[in-house]
């Protein structure tokens, strides 16, 4: 069984208990709300041309290397083993280099990922803030978000069961 299929008949389940309840649920589609607003169209087209700007710095990088490889292999029986070694070490020492520069733009903890937490954050706290205000102010006591694999976006605290579930099992 997959994922989405796992998630989907909890969430089914999860709404029929809470139907059978008669607790209030909604479902909204934080992606298409984000992509509806213009400051969010504005920091997705900004990210993307950063994106853009450094794999074509990247990919001129790898033409380098490629430059040198070849240019290596022409000369390849012109040099002695010694040369050959130090050639072989420049072009591995770019290849790192070039690993290394991909992963600070573009890895977990790279520019990408910090340049949009800055610019796209503010604006998805500010559609879940909206969300939070919506379900408090309409008395929803459930929201998911049905566009992604998150699931759950706003629960009213009185429907946390935690505590009763930590006490239980201490008994």
């Amino acid at each position: 069984m997959t994922i989405k299929k796992i998630a989907s008949t909890v969430l089914f389940s999860f709404a029929l208990v809470a139907a059978a309840s008669a607790q209030r649920i909604a479902v909204v589609d934080v992606t298409a709300i984000l992509e509806s607003l213009p400051d969010y169209q504005k920091a997705q087209e900004q990210l993307d041309k950063i994106a853009t700007t450094w794999r074509q710095e990247i990919a001129q990088e790898q033409d380098k290397i490629k430059g040198m490889y070849s240019k290596y292999q022409a000369e390849q029986v012109l040099l002695s083993e010694e040369m050959k070694k130090q050639r072989e070490e420049e072009i591995m020492n770019k290849e790192k280099e070039v690993r290394e520069l991909q992963r600070l733009k573009f890895g977990p903890e790279g520019s990408l990922f910090k340049k949009r937490e800055e610019l796209v954050k503010p604006i998805q706290d500010k559609v879940y803030g909206a969300i939070e205000r919506f379900a408090t102010d309409k008395g929803f006591e459930f929201i998911f978000d049905k566009g992604s694999a998150s699931g759950l976006l706003f629960a009213d605290k009185k429907n946390d069961k935690t505590e009763d579930i930590k006490t239980m099992l201490k008994k």
